[in-house]
């Protein structure tokens, strides 16, 4: 049994309900497209009192299953207009899950600014935030676990959040307390400051009430030996997710100086300090952290703590989604410089890709020089105080390219592409084209499929595919880096799931789920007014060929979206 709360901001009324079985498994995207489709939201202003904001956790939150501590949260997006489902790591679902809650509800809004508390003994507490208002995130977490102890788990609304800018996402805490892992994209964040929740804090207590437990523990053991076994997630515990930097790097896909160059170095005669090799070597040579569980139980370990010179933390975690849109598409070459400027975005809670396809425009545009640190700190800093040049700033990529009147503008529905150049990385590029998501590469990610001279049919087929298996994990509260075992073992994980509820799931669940989730979010996004010319990529990628493979985007929204509508119909 777990409990889902409606909050009432205005009236600081609580409406809870008991979930068993099923309830508790359709969780996540699938949770959230459902409950948005149902409130009316898609009509709504989402800065507006009437845009809820949904978290939501998984089936196996609260226990130490590998990457199955995901947090959801959902919303109308300020930044596209359509659907937002932004899942982090950390300890927020984790706490979630052990105080026997699968999800909450903010509706309306507050009058005065609080913090909403959530404790072990089940009561839901409103506090005054006052004290916390214009902090950085890691001020903030330091003076919340001053007051509630370090057996917590927070949610913060960051500055940029409070005065509504559409980079701010979501921050919660990790196990070592950093407030360091985000729900960073469409500007949810910037919700949490529209309704006056500064943070939600949550009590960690102990691991929840599971309906055969002793064969829940033995999945998790079977779990983590399937994981181990698996040679890809080896890649991801010794490098991370800034292996795919030194891949996309050398297939001519990464996002360089505004997506105006597909290759930062050639790898031939020089070193790529900005690649996931380098970065290990260099990383591990300093005494930093390379094997690191962005959240609890995760044997993955993609995550890492990067050190200075001195052997001093700077900032934890460099990704590849930041070096991509804030190191080379900035024109950055040392990673101690994009550290630096991590550390500030995590401070500002605000999301790196955003934040990065924003300042490559604004060099672009000429306001600033590729690769000068102190122009992007100057930004940063603007958008910290909240100058009349910070708010627009951080109002996003899409919004800054049309305040200063630039042309190349790498942007889908509004919200900034992902570190994965379309032209070459072609998959993931139709999958950033079609979901209702905007440019978002979790959708579904296949950077290397091999698309060349490929037709639309087939790479539509192979997006589509990923999207049903993201969509499910994402419904489940489960980390895609696991999909190597869970997508080919559905059969394990609905017996797990079965075990821990008491249910009798099949495995054919997993694709039902994620399929229903993906129709929702299609249906939303209807409602809200979206057409097929707003999946179109923006010109440049269809007039300038990306060097060094020489190759422009080959599919417009019209072919993309004829194979769209029939791989629907066969499904």
């Amino acid at each position: 049994m777990r409990h889902y709360h409606r909050i009432d901001l205005k009236t600081r009324g609580i409406a809870t309900e008991e979930l068993h079985g099923e309830d508790i498994i359709r969780c996540g995207r699938y949770l959230i497209a459902e409950k948005l489709l149902k409130s009316g939201a898609a009509t709504v202003d989402p800065l507006s009192a009437e845009n809820p904001l949904i978290f939501s956790a998984g089936p196996f939150a609260g226990t130490n299953f590998s990457n199955a501590n995901r947090v959801s949260v959902g919303c109308k997006s300020p930044l596209t207009g359509g659907i937002k489902e932004a899942n982090g790591g950390g300890t927020f679902a984790f706490a979630m899950g052990q105080l026997h809650v699968a999800g909450f509800t903010l509706e309306n809004a507050s009058e005065d600014w609080v913090i909403i508390r959530m404790t072990k003994d089940g009561e839901i507490l409103f506090e005054d935030a006052t004290p916390y208002m214009g902090m950085g995130n890691f001020e903030t977490a330091e003076k919340l676990h001053e007051k509630y102890g370090k057996k917590v788990s927070l949610g913060l609304c960051s500055q940029v959040g409070e005065y509504q800018g559409l980079l701010a996402g979501i921050s919660f805490s990790d196990q070592d307390l950093r407030p360091s892992r985000l729900a960073a994209r469409g500007g949810v964040g910037a919700v949490m400051g529209s309704k006056k929740v500064k943070a939600i804090v949550l009590d960690l207590n102990k691991m929840p009430v599971l309906h055969d437990r002793k064969k829940v523990m033995g999945a998790v053991k079977q779990y983590k030996k399937m994981l181990d076994e698996t040679p890809a997630i080896h890649n991801f515990q010794n490098i991370g997710t800034a292996m795919m930097a030194d891949y996309c790097n050398h297939v001519g896909g990464l996002p360089v100086r505004n997506f105006s160059v597909g290759r930062a170095v050639d790898t031939d005669k020089e070193v790529f300090k900005m690649g996931g090799d380098a970065l290990r070597e260099q990383n591990i040579a300093r005494g930093g952290e390379h094997t690191h569980a962005c959240m609890p139980g995760c044997t993955i370990q993609c995550s890492n703590v990067y050190a200075d010179k001195d052997g001093k933390e700077v900032v934890s975690p460099v990704e590849y989604e930041t070096i991509g849109l804030l190191g080379t598409n900035c024109g950055l070459t040392e990673p101690d410089d994009l550290a630096d400027l991590n550390w500030i975005a995590n401070d500002l809670g605000i999301d790196t890709i955003e934040l990065g396809g924003m300042i490559g425009v604004l060099m672009d545009a000429g306001k600033g020089q590729f690769g000068d640190k102190e122009f992007m700190i100057e930004v940063l800093e603007d958008i910290r105080k909240g100058t009349e040049s910070g708010k627009v700033y951080a109002q996003g990529t899409a919004a800054v390219g049309e305040h200063f009147d630039v042309k190349r503008v790498p942007v889908i529905k509004r919200q900034a592409i992902s570190a994965y150049d379309p032209r070459v990385i072609e998959v993931t590029g139709l999958t950033m084209m079609m979901t209702a998501q905007g440019a978002d590469h979790t959708a579904g990610n296949l950077p290397q499929y091999d698309s060349k001279d490929k037709p639309a049919s087939e790479l539509v087929e192979a997006s589509m595919g990923i999207q049903v298996v993201s969509a499910a994990a994402d419904s489940l509260g489960l980390c895609i880096f696991g999909r190597s075992v869970t997508n080919e073992h559905t059969d394990f994980l609905a017996q797990a799931i079965n075990d821990a509820h008491g249910i009798q799931l099949e495995e054919t669940f997993f694709e039902k789920l994620g399929l229903e989730a993906l129709r929702m979010e299609r249906e939303f996004n209807k409602a809200a007014g979206f057409n097929s010319d707003d999946d179109e990529l923006p010109d440049f990628f269809y007039t300038e060929a990306l060097e060094p493979a020489d190759r422009k985007a080959r599919f417009h929204h019209a072919e993309m979206n004829a194979e769209v509508e029939q791989w629907w119909k066969n499904n």
